[in-house]
């Protein structure tokens, strides 16, 4: 999941304002947060996915469904790619292959938007990996590029998942190395976090629950009760002030 990607110029403003109108109105909808790792940086050169995670979210709040697979690529790992992510081919040897895991995946993606960040990565692999497999493309109405979003928000600033993390006040103090499964988890708090900060499921749970109702005796009016000092009160204060020298509030 890299976290930039290279735009035509004035592209990136149409990008970021057609992400912001497809994610501004998530009441009542279902939401794929996804990410994926993979063996190199593009599918045209022969690079293949070997992890999906996704998480679904209703009115922005985890459901607690998760999908999460890793895959045999089928190829080698290179070195500099598992700097990254940590997996090496002997770890994914007999790990199921994309074609057999593609089924699962579609239908737990059902037809929700999905999110990502930098998602032209993540939906570039997996359209080479369906089209592989005998599978059609991921419409792209559905993509919500969480990259776009934050670019728009925070123009000009570092906007990778951990500088996110960082200025939104989500640990990720477990993020050692790139891990679908775990970037997914933080990728849904961040999301949130541009979203802004709202969650809309207490919105309507509130808007739901009717008319306050005040509870009796708190509506009553109150008798002031003014606290005067007695005459031993005064006298211990006025000796207590002799004892300061030159006292402002005397002066």
């Amino acid at each position: 999941m890299p976290d930039a990607t290279a735009t035509r110029p004035g592209a990136e403003a149409q990008s970021a304002k057609a992400q912001s109108a497809k994610a501004q109105d998530p009441i009542g909808q279902r939401t794929i947060v996804l990410d994926t790792e993979t063996t190199g940086l593009d599918p045209a050169t022969g690079d293949r996915v070997i992890e999906v995670a996704a998480i679904e979210l209703v009115n922005l709040m985890p459901t607690g469904r998760v999908y999460h697979v890793l895959v045999d690529p089928e190829r080698d790992i290179p070195p500099e790619a598992s700097k990254v992510h940590g997996f090496t081919a002997d770890m994914l040897v007999g790990k199921p292959k994309f074609p057999e895991l593609a089924p699962g995946m579609l239908d737990f993606l059902g037809d929700a938007p999905i999110v990502a960040h930098n998602a032209p990565f993540d939906f570039g692999f997996l359209d080479a990996e369906l089209i592989r497999a005998g599978h059609g493309r991921l419409d792209r109405s559905r993509m919500i590029d969480s990259l776009m979003l934050a670019k728009k928000r925070f123009p000009g600033m570092p906007n990778s998942l951990d500088a996110l993390c960082r200025r939104l006040g989500v640990d990720n103090s477990m993020r050692t190395s790139h891990n679908a499964l775990l970037d997914v988890q933080l990728l849904a708090q961040v999301y949130l976090e541009l979203m802004g900060g709202r969650q809309p499921g207490f919105v309507l749970a509130l808007n739901m629950a009717g008319p306050s109702v005040a509870l009796d005796g708190l509506a009553r009016p109150r008798q002031p009760r003014p606290i005067v000092p007695s005459e031993a009160e005064l006298a211990a204060h006025a000796a207590f002030l002799q004892k300061l020298k030159e006292p402002l509030w005397l002066q």
